[in-house]
Parts: structure tokens; C-alpha cells; sequence
């Protein structure tokens, strides 16, 4: 039996996180935490809280970026810098490599044009930011964002213009659950 982590922002905890283990099936342990990892720094913190649970798991699945790139206070300003979030997203990433070599980092997934304090020229340049990075380390990459970038009025919410509706929870948890399946 394979242990696997899901860590990541709500996309993970009330989006794909739902539907993963059923599909990953009786042959994966599957541990998340029952919180939102929220922004890096505060998956960062979870890592320290969550030792345990991650100890010895043969594969990670990892996002964080939607709250890093966020425009909360209309200053102008994302909630990280990008220098910020590549820093945090890297030492992440260090650590997490210790656990296992078998790191899966997701992109962020993109928001509806009207969203009130994200917009996909950020998300678009976070994912630019780290992706190459991460893979010049020898991380595998899902890319949800361009998965998502398909349909996105079919596939992320009208309501609160971010989450993942049932159809995009059914295409992003098949795509996290084969990119599992490969290590």
C-alpha cells in the first residue's frame, strides 16, 4: 500500500481533495489535513504540525497560490510578493523533498474574470515564477491551471468565483489521481 499526502489550498480541501482517495482506491493510504492549507507560509507552519501524519509517505501532491497572489486590501499589492512566495514555495518544497523524492507540485488554478481579489495575469505569473524552478529541481508538475483554463465558467464556480464546481472537482480529481497512479 502506497501513503499518500494531499496538501493544498481549499481547491484541494473542498475541491479535488474530495473525490481523490475514493478513485486512488484501496491500494493508497491517503492523509490531508482537515484545514486549508491557505497561503505558503501557512502550509509551511503545517508542515511542523502534520510530521507525523507525513511521515513516510511515498508521494506528496502540493498547492498552494491562490492566497499568495491575492489582492486583499485593493492596494495594489498580492497578499505575497513574488519573491515572497518563490522563497516560501522553494523551502516548501526543500522539505517536503526530504520526506520523499515523489513530489507532485499542482498549478494554481484560475479564477472567473470577475473576481473581486484575484485575476489570472497573477496567477498566470505565480505559476511562472515557480514552474520552472520546480522543475529544474526534478519536480513533476499537474497542471491544473491549464486543465481548468479549458472551460472555466464550467469548470470553477459562478458563485464565488473560485472554487471548483462538480465538473471541475470530477476533471481535476482524475487528473491528481493519475498523476498519483504514476509513481
Amino acid at each position: 500500500m502506497k501513503k499518500v499526502a494531499l496538501l493544498g489550498d481549499s481547491i484541494r480541501l473542498i475541491g479535488y481533495g474530495t473525490k481523490v482517495p475514493e478513485l486512488l482506491g484501496k491500494d493508497y493510504e491517503v492523509f490531508q489535513p482537515k484545514e486549508n492549507c491557505r497561503f505558503v507560509k501557512n502550509t509551511l507552519r503545517m508542515l511542523f504540525d502534520y510530521a507525523d501524519e507525513l511521515k513516510g509517505c511515498d508521494i506528496i501532491h502540493w498547492n498552494n497560490g491562490l492566497w499568495d497572489c491575492s489582492l486583499l486590501f485593493d492596494d495594489g499589492e498580492p497578499f505575497s510578493s513574488d519573491e515572497e512566495y518563490a522563497s516560501n514555495m522553494l523551502r516548501v518544497a526543500g522539505l517536503l523533498k526530504k520526506i520523499t523524492p515523489n513530489v507532485i507540485f499542482a498549478t494554481t488554478t484560475p479564477v472567473r474574470a470577475d473576481h473581486p481579489h484575484n485575476n489570472n495575469a497573477d496567477i498566470d505569473r505565480f505559476n511562472a515564477i515557480l514552474v520552472p524552478k520546480l522543475k529544474e529541481m526534478g519536480f513533476a508538475v499537474n497542471d491544473l491551471n491549464a486543465l481548468v483554463k479549458k472551460d472555466v465558467e464550467k469548470y470553477i464556480r459562478s458563485d464565488d468565483k473560485i472554487h471548483l464546481t462538480e465538473a471541475g472537482i470530477e476533471v481535476c480529481s482524475k487528473q491528481v489521481a493519475d498523476f498519483i497512479r504514476k509513481f
